[in-house]
């Protein structure tokens, strides 16, 4: 391994003869980089709350139809060919408390809002149903620029919506949500907030 100005060149080549090199990573201060794979702080999260019973948790699989399919010798069948089966609803669910709860995770750059362009309606729609039924359903925003995470109600996720607004100001979240904030060994303890606008 020879170390260069800024990345490590290893003895392993592309297939032209290039040789991989690759930029070290710096490691997750709990702070510097909170935010910088907000999916994955969520997942992290779930994990724990499955790990210590407070919850059971999961990221929804995208509904898929296959197309082809690769049949190989030792390694099973590969796809190949595949098509959304149909428009996914929210991208978690779970129980929590006796009580299920679905919600959808977005990332927006924007400083003063949440643009609608960044959820479908059929989403919006799917949490409403879900709070009718008497389950807990919520929309969990990351403000980038901000490092700001808000949990809203689906309901007034609806409310702003039906309101003709093109956008969720990040004053109403801050008025009428949650703000769910970063931590060490919990990285996005978004359950705690649950709690407080729920139970």
């Amino acid at each position: 391994m020879i170390a260069k100005k800024g990345e490590v060149t290893m003895a392993i080549r592309y297939p032209n003869g290039k040789p991989l090199s690759i930029k070290p990573s710096t490691p997750l201060d709990g702070y510097q980089h909170r935010g910088m794979d907000f999916e994955a702080d969520i997942n992290t999260m779930n994990q724990r709350y499955r790990d210590t019973n407070r919850a059971i948790i999961y990221k929804k699989p995208t509904p898929i139809k296959v197309g082809k399919l690769q049949h190989r010798s030792r390694m099973g069948p590969l796809i190949t060919e595949a098509y959304f089966e149909m428009p996914s609803t929210t991208d978690y669910n779970g129980i929590y408390r006796g009580r299920y709860i679905d919600f959808e995770a977005k990332e927006t750059r924007n400083k003063t809002a949440f643009p609608f362009a960044n959820l479908h309606a059929h989403q919006i729609k799917h949490l409403q149903q879900i709070i009718a039924h008497g389950g807990i359903g919520f929309l969990l925003v990351h403000f980038v620029v901000h490092q700001q995470v808000y949990l809203l109600d689906g309901q007034d996720v609806a409310n702003v919506l039906d309101s003709g607004r093109k956008s969720i100001p990040l004053d109403y979240f801050r008025l009428h949500g949650i703000e769910v904030p970063w931590g060490y060994v919990e990285r996005l303890p978004y359950l705690d907030a649950v709690d407080q606008r729920y139970f």
